[in-house]
């Protein structure tokens, strides 16, 4: 990525938050823009967020996301139309980062106390 699509990119996560958090309603689980990946072209911005809840709240977060997609892009061109000529079109991914890093510290601690288990007999 260059330093343009950088910096686009984090414009583009700055305003989404600030879209998630104040002008979409939030009767869902807690939703979070954990990063976004700008084309060079910059025609297309993949957004990666992370929803707190279970498997059903999760999809069905996204889900409602990918259908509302034309609605944000809209409420994002509001916000930035003065510093783009061209507003990305909008994809969303579920980003399970901070799942899978919980699953491996709850390994971790298992494989852990299993071992001064061991280790006492």
């Amino acid at each position: 990525m260059s330093i343009r699509t950088d910096k686009v990119a984090s414009l583009l996560q700055k305003e989404l938050s600030a879209i998630f958090e104040k002008e979409l309603p939030r009767n869902g689980p807690l939703l979070t823009v954990v990063e976004v990946k700008v084309t060079n072209d910059l025609g297309i911005a993949r957004v990666y967020v992370s929803v707190i809840g279970d498997e059903k709240e999760r999809m069905d977060t996204v889900n409602r996301l990918q259908n509302e997609t034309k609605y944000i892009r809209k409420l994002l061109s509001a916000r930035i139309r003065h510093q783009f000529r061209r507003i990305p079109e909008l994809e969303f991914y579920e980003d399970r980062t901070f799942e899978k890093a919980s699953r491996i510290e709850q390994l971790l601690k298992q494989a852990l106390h299993e071992g001064r288990d061991g280790s006492a007999t």
